[in-house]
């Protein structure tokens, strides 16, 4: 079994360190994590997390917008960032050797960016660019409004990239302040993962991150209702694309191992359920895939489909043919042998990537203030019985409707 020396360290600042050493490796991968993201936006103030993120890469009083570009992609390295519903997370990806340049680089762009009015008038345009890409697809696009009416009124539904009234009147100030209060010490996470020394990692934070010590960002409401039911939306598209699905379970759960099973069960790989029987017995879906959502107080289950607009009934009742017969019987110890072994064998695989272990890392932390590591992963897998995945099942796909959100030609 692998084997990956965890260490952490919490700075007199607040600031959070977490590392997992991977020798024999020449590579490093490093993030830096903020803990906030679209769910801490306001109605009003929805896509500023996501402008911000932009907005950090246009240049500090050290370097320019250029000049962060070409930092480390002259030494083969990368650097990139991006948001989501509860983080913001900048990383690189570098070789062992060029850590200390990879935090000084990101330390500067986080510390000391400079929100120049013309860098954030050009990211403007650039943001509304993005949103018009989501709106031409469509794949993409019945997935937000799923989350909009999964969770209506909360900002867990919001879209990440926000709305384009909001982006086109979102100002310097908004920025700034939106800044000063989430981007804090005690509200940021540095993990890595490669072929480091956790104490020189340490040193190096210590002395180049100057963030504001203490913003005291408000809380996150909690999610007081969820939305069922069917929307149809018609759309000048030429297939009909189709997203279903309910709430799930939050990160720390202690069902997480029976439900990440039961979505591997179900539409995870061409060997699941629903490939299996919706695209491979029948043909009446091009496409066809299950992912779960995990959030810090609940998450999701969802399923995509992609079909033709006369085979829309007969693939929504297959599904619920799918998931009917999963709430009615027990699966075969067999074929939870087989999930098992897929999922354990897409974790250990997953972890060959330094970048996959980072993220881990930070998001264990972030949820569970500790570490588990891989051997006791496995071991949590193991413990799922046919009767623990009947019971969580049921639990995940009760008596209310699931929610449907439906995209038609026309």
């Amino acid at each position: 079994m692998l084997h990956t020396p965890y260490q952490k360290s919490i700075l007199d600042n607040g600031l959070i360190v977490v590392t997992e050493t991977i020798p024999n490796i020449h590579s490093v991968s490093i993030g830096v994590w903020i803990r906030s993201g679209s769910r801490q936006e306001s109605r009003e103030n929805n896509g500023i997390a996501h402008f911000l993120e932009h907005i950090m890469f246009k240049g500090t009083r050290k370097r320019s917008a250029r000049e962060i570009a070409r930092s480390l992609e002259s030494l083969g390295g990368y650097l990139n960032a991006f948001t989501s519903k509860e983080q913001t997370c900048y990383y690189a990806e570098i070789l062992d050797s060029q850590l200390p340049r990879a935090v000084d680089i990101l330390a500067d762009m986080l510390g000391n960016s400079l929100f120049a009015p013309k860098e954030i008038e050009k990211e403007r345009e650039v943001i509304l660019d993005e949103i018009d890409s989501v709106e031409d697809t469509p794949d993409d696009l019945v997935q937000d409004i799923f989350m909009e009416k999964l969770y209506p009124g909360n900002s867990l539904g919001y879209s990440i990239l926000g709305s384009k009234p909001n982006i086109k009147n979102l100002t310097r100030e908004q920025l700034l302040s939106f800044y000063q209060q989430h981007y804090t010490t005690d509200n940021t996470v540095i993990a890595a993962a490669g072929n480091l020394e956790h104490g020189k990692l340490v040193s190096l934070c210590e002395r180049k991150f100057r963030l504001p010590g203490s913003g005291c960002p408000d809380p996150a409401a909690a999610v007081t209702e969820t939305g069922q039911g069917e929307f149809l939306y018609r759309r000048q598209i030429s297939q009909t694309h189709i997203c279903l699905g309910t709430i799930a379970l939050p990160y720390n759960h202690s069902f997480k191992y029976e439900l990440l099973l039961l979505n591997t069960l179900l539409g995870v790989g061409m060997g699941s359920r629903l490939f299996q029987n919706i695209r491979e017995k029948y043909g009446v879906a091009y496409s066809i895939y299950s992912y779960l959502d995990f959030f810090g107080d609940n998450g999701l289950l969802a399923i995509y489909l992609g079909t033709e607009k006369n085979k829309k009934d007969q693939a929504l009742k297959l599904v619920e043919k799918e998931i009917r017969q999963l709430r009615t019987k027990k699966i075969s110890q067999t074929e939870l042998n087989r999930v098992k072994t897929q999922l354990k064998g897409s974790l250990v695989l997953s972890l060959e990537n330094s970048s996959k272990r980072m993220s881990r890392l930070a998001k264990m932390e972030i949820y569970l203030q500790k570490y588990h590591d891989v051997e006791r992963v496995m071991k949590d897998i193991d413990k799922v019985t046919t009767t623990s995945l009947f019971e969580l099942t049921n639990q995940i796909f009760n008596s209310q409707q699931l929610l449907r959100i439906i995209f038609l030609p026309g």
